[in-house]
């Protein structure tokens, strides 16, 4: 199979089930950008930090390329003409939201209690971190504006919702464990 296929050559891409749209189609840009993020996680896996949570980036790198399926899949095409599910064995569920959610409030047992708010950096891998929680945002965001012409289903809105929060968490984490300066922010008087 060849990488190049030259059937986007005029500005069109096929999503799931065989439906052209523009390159520029909010669906492109909402899967697309989760597609960056998920970039963005394998390069925060490749610094040097605890296998613990190269462990976890993987799960959710396995998890936003469902994220992405699912936002790549019309409703009208969700269904193939055998009746089964085109994503049938993909999907997001409710455990994969509670994972995020145990590894947040297991990181925070150990840092202090957040009284301010954190400048992003202190320490590349940290920086790292802010960044794919931004994207993700932004993902988020595409996904919600997608909702509102077209069917997403809510629990991969809530995914990305959550992955922020881990993100923050994480980074806010991997600055404790780095020792790395963790810079509040103070409003001018």
């Amino acid at each position: 199979m060849k990488v190049y296929t030259k059937t986007g050559d005029k500005g069109t891409t096929a999503l799931f089930g065989g439906t052209r749209v523009p390159k520029d189609h909010i669906r492109i840009d909402s899967y697309g950008t989760v597609d960056e993020l998920n970039s963005y996680i394998g390069l925060i896996r490749d610094q040097e930090i605890d296998k613990h949570y190269k462990d976890i980036l993987i799960e959710i790198q396995d998890r936003l390329f469902t994220v992405g399926a699912i936002l790549a899949t019309p409703q009208e095409k969700e269904v193939l003409k055998n009746g089964e599910l085109r994503l049938k064995n993909l999907g997001i569920i409710d455990t994969d939201i509670e994972l995020l959610e145990n590894e947040i409030d297991k990181m925070e047992e150990s840092l202090p209690q957040m009284t301010h708010f954190v400048l992003p950096g202190g320490h590349p891998t940290v920086s790292h971190c802010h960044i794919a929680r931004c994207i993700c945002r932004r993902a988020e965001r595409l996904a919600v504006h997608l909702s509102h012409n077209e069917h997403v289903p809510e629990i991969a809105i809530m995914y990305l919702n959550r992955l922020s929060d881990y993100l923050f968490v994480l980074a806010r984490k991997l600055s404790f464990d780095l020792k790395a300066d963790e810079v509040k922010w103070i409003p001018r008087k």
